[in-house]
Order: C-alpha cells, then sequence, then structure tokens
C-alpha cells in the first residue's frame, strides 16, 4: 500500500503513551505545519471502565467502545484496522513519545536496535512508562514494520537546564553516572512554546496538569526549571505518584516496615498521590463530585494539590522575578475550573488572575501528538536528504 494520503501527502502515525492511557493521531502536512486526519484514544487501560474513541478531524466518531483494553497492544490493533477500513494509507512514519531514555537518550532520534537496548537499559528511570512503551513500541515496529520509527523524548526539552536546576544536592560522582533532574511533560510545553509563538512572553510558567503534573519555569521559551527531577515520580503530587517527599520517608519505610525497592516503587507510583488522601481514588472528576457531596478526604486530596501547584508557581517567580504568563494544560488544567481557581488564588500579588482584563492567565490545549510529528517529519527529511 501506498506511503500517501489520498491527496498524495506522506502521513505519520504518532502513539503517545501514557502510564494508563494512549493517545494516537494521523498527520500530513499542509501549510507548512501538521494536518490532522484522524484522533482517538484509549483511556483506562487495564480498568474495567476503559474506553476506546476514533475520531475524524471534524469530530466524526469513527469507533466507540466502552469496555476493558487489557493493554495498549489492543488499541494499537483496533487502530490500525480503522485505518485500512477509512482508506488512509500506510504511514511513512511512526513516532513514539518516550517518557525518559536515560542519561544518553537526550535527543529526538530513529529507534534502532541499539537506541532501543538505550532504552531497555533505562527502564529503572520510569518504571511506570518504559516497559509499556517498549512493548507498544515492539507491536507497533510488527504492524507497521516498513516504516522507519522515531523516539521522540519528553526530556530533550529539558537538555539545556543549567546546573543550578539540574544538578542534585549529592556527591559528583553521581551526576556523572546520570542522577540529575531530567524534567518531563517537555513535548507538551515545547508545543506551547511553539503555539504561542510570538505571544510568549521572556517570563513564563507552565503548568502540565493531569494524571502525571509538572510546572516548568521558561525563559525566552527556553526551561530553566522544572517540578519533576530524576524520574516523572517527583515535584507536586498526582494521581498516584507521591511527588517530592522527605528523603526520610523512605528510609523510615526501609527500616520499620522492611520494604525494598520494589515495595517502595510500587507504593510512591501506585498507591500515592490523590490516590492516598482519597482511599485509592485518582481521578479528579471523581474526586471533584465527592468533594462537591461533602467528601472530607476528597476535598484534601484536591486542596493538597491545588496548593502544591500554586507553591511552586510562587517558587518560579522568585526564580524569574516575576510571571509574565501562566499557562494550564493537560487534563485537569484545561478541564477543572474548580482545579484552576485554587491554584490561582493567592497568586493575585503576582498579577496573576484566571479571566483577568491582562490576559495573563491562559488555559491553552497541548499538542503532544502535533509536536512529535513536526520532529518525525524533519527527522524523516533529514534521512531523505543525507541519503540522497
Amino acid at each position: 500500500m501506498s506511503k500517501e494520503t489520498r491527496d498524495g501527502e506522506q502521513v505519520i502515525l504518532v502513539l503517545n503513551s501514557g502510564s494508563s492511557s494512549l493517545k494516537f493521531g494521523v498527520f500530513a502536512q499542509a501549510d507548512g505545519d501538521e494536518k490532522l486526519l484522524l484522533t482517538g484514544s484509549a483511556e483506562g487501560i487495564g480498568r474495567p471502565d476503559g474506553s476506546l474513541r476514533i475520531k475524524a478531524p471534524d469530530g466524526r466518531v469513527l469507533v466507540q467502545q466502552d469496555h476493558l483494553l487489557e493493554s495498549q497492544t489492543d488499541a494499537l490493533k483496533k487502530l490500525s484496522q480503522v485505518l485500512t477500513e477509512q482508506g488512509y494509507a500506510r504511514p511513512a512514519a511512526v513516532g513514539h513519545r518516550v517518557v525518559h531514555g536515560g542519561p544518553h537518550l537526550r535527543a529526538h532520534q530513529r529507534l534502532t536496535a541499539p537506541v532501543l537496548q538505550r532504552l531497555k537499559e533505562a527502564v529503572h528511570f520510569a518504571p511506570l512508562h518504559i516497559p509499556p512503551a517498549l512493548a507498544l513500541i515492539d507491536e507497533a515496529m510488527k504492524i507497521f514494520g516498513d516504516a522507519p520509527h522515531f523516539a521522540c523524548f519528553d526530556t530533550a526539552f529539558h537538555a539545556m537546564l543549567p546546573p543550578v536546576a539540574a544538578q542534585l544536592p549529592l556527591p559528583r560522582r553521581y551526576a556523572e553516572a546520570g542522577v540529575i533532574r531530567y524534567g518531563f511533560h517537555g513535548l507538551s510545553y515545547e508545543s506551547l512554546v511553539t503555539r504561542l509563538g510570538a505571544d510568549l512572553p521572556s517570563r513564563a510558567v507552565f503548568a502540565h496538569l493531569g494524571n502525571g503534573s509538572s510546572v516548568c519555569a521558561l525563559r525566552d521559551g527556553k526551561s530553566v526549571d522544572t517540578s519533576m527531577g530524576l524520574t516523572p515520580t517527583g515535584g507536586v503530587p498526582m494521581g498516584t505518584r507521591s511527588g517530592d517527599l522527605d528523603p526520610g520517608v523512605l528510609l523510615y519505610l526501609m527500616r520499620a516496615e522492611g520494604l525494598d525497592a520494589d515495595a517502595l516503587e510500587t507504593l510512591l507510583n501506585r498507591q500515592s498521590g490523590l490516590a492516598g488522601y482519597a482511599d485509592g481514588e485518582s481521578d479528579m472528576q471523581a474526586l471533584e463530585k465527592r468533594a462537591a457531596a461533602g467528601d472530607e478526604d476528597a476535598l484534601l486530596a484536591i486542596d493538597v494539590f491545588a496548593t502544591a501547584v500554586r507553591k511552586t508557581i510562587g517558587a518560579y517567580a522568585a526564580l524569574l522575578g516575576g510571571i509574565d504568563l501562566l499557562v494550564l494544560t493537560g487534563g485537569i488544567g484545561e478541564h477543572s475550573a474548580d482545579v484552576r481557581k485554587r491554584v490561582c488564588d493567592g497568586l493575585a500579588f503576582l498579577g496573576l488572575s484566571e479571566g483577568n482584563a491582562t490576559g495573563n492567565v491562559r488555559v491553552v490545549h497541548t499538542e503532544e501528538e502535533r509536536q512529535i510529528s513536526r520532529h518525525c517529519r524533519g527527522l524523516l527529511r533529514a534521512e531523505e536528504r543525507g541519503g540522497s
């Protein structure tokens, strides 16, 4: 089958793998940017209330299923079937969002055998994300084996963090071994920089708030600090992740309860954060419903989350010497008016107020998949030029 669309354009398939979700998009180029041809998502993977949606750009639903999806590969197989049924071409390239590549993979690049081996060696940096990403890459390479596959790393946007942000307060030998602040949600933040363009002021703070959440300080469009650190577990409390903790807490758990590394990993990545406050519930919409009904645990979880985000924004205001623009994005940042209000309450002294006349607090839809497609098309063209 041709690697072009019905209009003769090359298409790129983008797979955005999250800890419990898979988003995807099919893009062609038009007017100098990436044009969306098909979009979809699989949410709640591994849960009985999981769902799969595939839509045309006009919003027309092509596939809508509500049932348990055992894995991301289940969703990928269905997507491949829909592409064939709708008459779309085989992709010219497949782009993968990869959360963490460790110290040796800090730039977007083709997924070769050595790169895949490096990625396997980096699993301990992001144990919640990398194993399902590797499984998805393996399955995608089987289904779309005739196309080059590219990895786009969330850490790449933060690769030039200044030493004051990147270096952790540990002996230097650990930094030399790759124990540094990497930062995440970089593709989301980069997409916001691209979308805002000339409207992006010198001093900005972006907050990507979802099941995984982070905050980033930007000067002139470049990341100068960010809340997540060595792994996506650090920073503000998240859906099931603890965020930053006093290291003494971990020492206590090891000594008093005998928890080993695997038990700590499960506790910190899957049982903590909002879920720890609210008896296992991590979904913000569900927490808001419970809070509205008077559930004190749910209310505390929401308040802790919003307060942690607000405190981080305040710290970055001190770092930048002020904030000219605050951008909220991600599933919670874009859709929860209550969380946005809680985050912004108390920031008036910085001149920040959602919905005010100056427009210095904005809600902007993140476009990670489009950003990945941009990178993949650039890498694909570079390869074609190199081979000509």
